[in-house]
């Protein structure tokens, strides 16, 4: 385990090193981050192929070994292209390649990138360990104020809480419906496996239990990656770009685990027009309280984090207190520190 730790603590402070030389090159954090997914991604699917001689699922001309090969400006373009390619596909790779867009404009610091993940062997490593390193490099950009990724990221120590509060069985399906990175599903996810080894139930888990919702197409690239290194997801996505507010929910769940933006609805948003909502109300945390509500099934557990103003806002506020209050059980309010969060 220390040998884990130790790999996981060097290479995340390695792939950190390199994001803070690209920094001063104008480089973004955040866009640096998404980079380095677009890139580990085909050097893993490269790696599938070779060391399980498993077909790739990447067009031929678009694979990891055309982009290892070149350099200068014919790697510029042929990896702008590339993205252009696989974000038109379908499944998995079309998901995490969701509208990819190159940001590292000199061809000399996307080779140091690519010659930098090339240099280890991504899927051997442990899953946990992979996972780890990839959870680590998201909190450093989500603790950067300057990327505003911190909006997208809840502490680890809080998301633990709520899972051990609704204690996830295998079996159940989870949603997050405002999954930012996806650390809500990883947290039950690593909750519920240890309940089980029976084959049926490990596959419902990794393929058919867990759904997350998020409307910020590089969002959905973290998380679906994220999810990815750990296992999840591995041939379709659990993650959709989508805005959960705008309709009614296609299932039923058993549980809701959820951070969801605070505050009104970003500018050019589609007005919400929801005939199942209890109260029309233009509070965005209010609509996603009652979004959640309807999508849990009899016996479902939700656990969410909202801002204070939701115990004591009347009118539509204080219609769905009383919804909450009559026809659900509300079982806890645990009141957090100011400052917890990175945003």
């Amino acid at each position: 385990m220390t040998t884990n730790i130790s790999t996981e603590q060097a290479l995340t402070k390695e792939v950190w090193k390199l994001a803070t030389t690209l920094a001063g090159q104008g480089v973004g954090y955040t866009d640096y981050v998404t980079q380095l997914t677009y890139l580990l991604f085909l050097k893993m699917d490269a790696e599938n192929e070779e060391l399980f001689e498993e077909e790739s699922s990447i067009p031929e001309g678009y694979r990891w070994i055309n982009l290892k090969e070149m350099d200068g400006l014919d790697l510029l373009s042929h990896y702008e292209k590339t993205l252009k390619i696989l974000s038109e596909q379908d499944n998995l790779i079309g998901t995490i390649f969701t509208k990819a867009q190159n940001k590292i404009d000199k061809p000399v610091y996307l080779k140091k990138v690519i010659s930098m993940i090339d240099e280890q062997q991504w899927l051997v490593m442990d899953g946990d360990v992979k996972g780890a390193i990839y959870e680590g490099i998201l909190e450093k950009n989500g603790q950067d104020k300057k990327s505003g990724a911190g909006q997208y990221f809840t502490p680890r120590p809080l998301i633990q809480a709520m899972v051990d509060c609704l204690q996830p069985q295998i079996g159940e399906t989870v949603c997050d419906p405002a999954c930012g990175t996806g650390g809500f599903l990883l947290a039950a996810y690593d909750y519920m496996k240890e309940q089980s080894q029976d084959k049926g139930k490990r596959d419902f888990l990794n393929n058919n239990a867990l759904h997350g919702v998020d409307n910020t197409p590089l969002v959905v690239t973290l998380a679906s990656m994220n999810l990815y290194l750990h296992g999840i997801g591995t041939n379709r996505s659990p993650i959709a770009c989508e805005d959960s507010l705008e309709k009614e929910p296609d299932t039923m769940v058993d549980v809701i685990l959820a951070n969801p933006p605070f505050g009104t609805r970003p500018a050019g948003s589609v007005d919400i027009n929801r005939p199942d909502f209890y109260v029309e109300t233009k509070n965005n945390q209010l609509n996603f309280l009652q979004h959640m509500m309807l999508m849990l099934k009899n016996g479902g557990r939700a656990a969410v984090v909202l801002p204070d103003n939701v115990l004591f806002e009347g009118g539509a506020g204080e219609i769905i207190r009383k919804k909450l209050l009559i026809d659900f059980n509300l079982h806890t309010i645990l009141r957090l520190p100011t400052g917890i969060f990175y945003a």
